[in-house]
């Protein structure tokens, strides 16, 4: 859609099976929701009087993974509910909120420039329309943080159409690489989180 005045939001599909917190409002309803699901999914030979340490562990944790996207300001956090070969799959997206030239008039051609010149491996990608900046890093281990193992990052630099000053969103996925899966594995989620990406729409209502 055309448009002379910047969009008012993005709308995105999130694959099947995966579920969405939103950092402003509503946060503590979704994690009950989310827990609420996970733990109804729980094997049904598991032992009743460990579903509430389980129920903690799970709400623990999700709490843990909001408060890591909300220092990253993030905006929507997305991350799998539903188990896949009886596991809930190591990886997460957060959209976060625009941000903002920090001084003057930059186009947001130079920006991507930068960025893809700053990054090992960046790609140009097109987002409904809009050039974007596509980055893939592999973190290390980062044990004093609680990450034990090696991570995948991707992350989307997108430009917002006609936004005075110039301003960005990004989208940025992590999956970690445990030794039991294997890189093809984090790689077919790299995959998924692409496609992801190109359900991307921006939104004028």
């Amino acid at each position: 859609m055309e448009s002379a005045c910047a969009p008012s939001g993005f709308n995105i599909v999130p694959p099947p099976g995966w579920d969405t917190v939103p950092l402003r409002n509503g946060t503590s309803e979704a994690v009950q929701r989310i827990v609420g699901t996970s733990v109804s999914q729980l094997p049904a030979g598991f032992p009743k009087d460990d579903i509430p340490k389980a129920r903690l562990r799970l709400t623990r944790e999700l709490k843990q993974t909001v408060r890591q996207a909300r220092k990253s300001n993030g905006l929507t956090l997305y991350l799998p509910v539903e188990r896949m070969h009886g596991i809930i799959i190591p990886a997460s997206f957060v959209a976060s909120e625009p941000l903002a030239a920090p001084t003057g008039e930059v186009a947001p051609e130079a920006v991507l420039r930068d960025l893809a010149r700053d990054a090992e491996d960046a790609s140009v990608r097109e987002v409904d329309g809009t050039a974007a900046i596509r980055t893939l890093r592999r973190l290390p281990a980062d044990p004093e943080n609680g990450v034990e193992v090696p991570t995948w990052r991707v992350q989307y630099t997108v430009p917002i159409p006609h936004s005075v000053p110039a301003q960005w969103l990004t989208f940025s996925f992590s999956t970690l690489i445990a030794p039991d899966m294997g890189s093809e594995f984090a790689e077919i989620l790299v995959e998924l989180f692409d496609a992801v990406m190109t359900t991307f729409r921006w939104s004028y209502a």
